[in-house]
């Protein structure tokens, strides 16, 4: 149940690739958010893979097998956290932190053997595609796109701002 007073829960999608720095920086903002709104705000992260990164889709399988295991949202912080060294070692780091926090990490490698969570990284790129996202991090709440891989500064107030305005109306 929402504690907010017209009982709305509004939905913020991070579009993210784990492997982007730009990402773990947001991950202050995100952590910001879900302080001030609680339940109010459901924030959902949303795969986007970059190309670019060499280890972006692999992190992807291994975000959704975290949270099979029900660790997804600690997963992701974690391997946030960790960027520099998801770059330069890749799959490793994955099933490292895995066991840091105590899941299969022989389930993780399995996972991204057989591909068992490609068809959900890829919807939610199809997805980001569609909608206009083009980088990372990339936050959609209330139907409007806040683009943070050019800039993030000033994102945080204007998600504010929106999820304000209709949780109030």
């Amino acid at each position: 149940m929402s504690d907010s007073p017209t009982g709305r829960t509004v939905v913020l999608d991070v579009w993210c690739d784990l492997s982007c720095p730009d990402c773990r920086t947001s991950l202050d903002d995100v952590r910001a958010l879900r302080e001030r709104y609680g339940d109010r705000l459901d924030v959902r992260l949303r795969h986007f893979p970059l190309e670019k990164n060499k280890h972006s889709f692999a992190a992807a399988q291994a975000a959704e097998e975290a949270a099979d295991q029900g660790s997804g949202e600690e997963f992701t912080e974690r391997l946030l956290d960790r960027v520099e060294e998801l770059r330069e070692r890749g799959e490793p780091v994955l099933l490292a932190t895995a066991l840091e926090l105590g899941l299969d990490a022989e389930e993780f490698d399995t996972a991204l053997i057989d591909g068992r969570h490609i068809l959900m990284v890829d919807a939610d790129q199809a997805e980001g595609k569609a909608i206009g996202v083009t980088g990372t991090p990339t936050y959609v709440i209330g139907g409007e796109r806040l683009d943070g891989g050019v800039s993030q500064e000033g994102l945080r107030a204007r998600i504010e701002e929106i999820a304000d305005r209709l949780l109030a109306g």
